[in-house]
């Protein structure tokens, strides 16, 4: 208990310091915010393009899908605003020589790491999620009950525990590799299937969202539960324990990682 309020404390710190220095630069965060609420405006246009030629795609309707695609955008942007500094670990730390300092300070590496900086542009993924959602509700017919509402508040948590594990994992090779960066964008980049029905895609892409690299259980499970109420054991459960694995793999392979670790730079 003693460790967990030191961390939360640390955490605070933090998160104030990054508040302070990003104050310092306010354009930066309102053109980040723009950009994205504007690439997430095409994307949207680009599927009612293709709903005004169709009326459904493969049962689903533009709707739903517009549901799904905001709900993906809620737990990918928690772990954007909290733990992206995890790029910087395969992007330019580790060769640069920079990882030192992490091994240095009394506090677990991978802890500092993930709560070292708050990436606040991540508000626009929360804004437009939270915004899709709100706007399809009404047109949806979804049954609601206080189970439902708890098996929701539950899952976002571990969904985005799914895309920081994913980032963990691959960055940690950039301990044996000195760069993992690629990588990372690669496994990362996945997650765009995820944010329509999987149900639309061939059996091999349905199949590797789904258990290779499970990007379908931050998006499409969660939210299919939400607007049938059907399978909450696989669309909820399966989240979870496949959040709590992906987790614990993922630190294994980062403290093996740090044990394999050599100073680089010059």
């Amino acid at each position: 208990m003693k460790n967990i309020k030191r961390m939360l404390r640390m955490h605070r710190i933090f998160v104030s310091q990054e508040i302070k220095r990003m104050m310092e630069y306010k354009g930066d965060f309102i053109v980040g915010i723009i950009g994205f609420l504007l690439n997430q405006f095409f994307n949207l246009l680009f599927l009612w393009i293709i709903f005004s030629q169709i009326p459904s795609l493969v049962g689903w309707t533009l709707e739903q899908i517009v549901f799904i695609y905001g709900f993906s955008l809620i737990p990918k942007g928690l772990d954007h605003l909290l733990f992206d500094n995890l790029w910087s670990i395969g992007h330019f730390t580790v060769r640069k020589g920079d990882f030192d300092k992490y091994l240095t300070r009394p506090i677990n590496p991978l802890f500092h790491v993930m709560v070292e900086k708050l990436q606040i542009d991540a508000l626009g993924e929360l804004i437009m999620g939270i915004a899709l959602i709100c706007v399809t509700l009404p047109t949806l017919t979804i049954q609601w009950s206080v189970e439902k509402i708890l098996l929701i508040l539950l899952v976002i948590p571990f969904a985005t525990l799914i895309y920081t594990a994913i980032k963990i994992a691959t960055s940690a090779i950039a301990f044996w590799t000195k760069r993992s960066g690629n990588i990372t964008y690669m496994f990362y980049m996945v997650n765009d299937f995820a944010k329509y029905p999987v149900t639309i895609y061939n059996n091999f892409v349905k199949a590797v969202i789904t258990y290779v690299i499970p990007f379908a259980f931050t998006a499409f499970y969660p939210a299919n539960y939400i607007l049938t109420g059907e399978s909450p054991l696989f669309n909820i459960g399966l989240t979870v324990v496949i959040a709590l694995v992906l987790l614990v793999i993922s630190v294994l392979i980062w403290n093996r990682g740090i044990k394999a670790y050599e100073s680089a730079g010059s």
